[in-house]
């Protein structure tokens, strides 16, 4: 696994680099004149600080399956997956850096921002939650023992294992992002979340085609 986590790592720390300058004027001026600097308990920043978490186990379950299985299907979709998801959350941390807010709130519950709702789906848009490792619940995120088991997992059984918590996963964040569409008030973020949407909707969609072909389902 030293090679799979220095990988994540990398790939957060160019996503970083990369997303700097954008960030600053996406978020620092994108909206009209006056607009106020998100606070700390505000939509905008808990989705930027959770959504970050999020994406984080993405990109670590991608670089765990690309280890894991040979197939040029998947690995590409794994790769797409890693290299996205670590560009936008270097975007959501570099916005929490210029409005000077802390990227860990110690003093809230995960989701908190979205006053509950997104714990059973914002808006009825629902997914399933999975306790993280802290013990709080944010949707579609795999626990600890899914993420060993697809870690232990080799060829086919590594593809399926991948892709089934990969759908959860991106349900989830699908929830998450539309919440942010609805509440959050910077309008650089809140197409960034549109934009989520869209694109994972699209891949869950290709995930469910890439499970059929090798004769499994995407889990409920």
């Amino acid at each position: 696994m030293t090679r799979t986590h220095w990988a994540a790592v990398v790939a957060v720390v160019l996503a970083l680099l990369f997303a700097g300058a954008a960030t600053v004027a996406s978020a620092g001026g994108g909206d009209s004149a006056g607009a106020a600097t998100p606070t700390a308990d505000s939509a905008d920043a808990g989705f930027a600080r959770d959504m970050a978490v999020h994406h984080q186990q993405a990109v670590e379950m991608s670089f765990i399956v690309r280890d894991g299985t040979q197939d040029d299907e998947v690995r590409r979709l794994a790769y797409d997956i890693a290299n996205t998801q670590a560009n936008q959350r270097g975007m959501m941390l570099g916005w929490l850096d210029l409005w000077g807010l802390p990227k860990v709130a110690a003093d809230s519950e995960p989701m908190a921002w979205m006053a509950g709702d997104a714990k059973g789906g914002h808006g009825g848009h629902g997914g399933t939650g999975h306790r993280a490792e802290d013990g709080s619940l944010m949707p579609g995120m795999a626990t600890k023992a899914d993420v060993e088991r697809l870690d232990k997992a080799v060829g086919k059984q590594a593809e399926i294992e991948y892709l089934q918590l990969m759908i959860v996963h991106h349900n989830g964040g699908i929830s998450m992002a539309k919440g942010c569409v609805e509440l959050c008030s910077v309008g650089a973020e809140r197409d960034l979340a549109a934009g989520m949407v869209a694109a994972q909707e699209s891949e869950v969609a290709l995930m469910v085609d890439l499970l059929h072909k090798r004769g499994a389902d995407a889990r409920s």
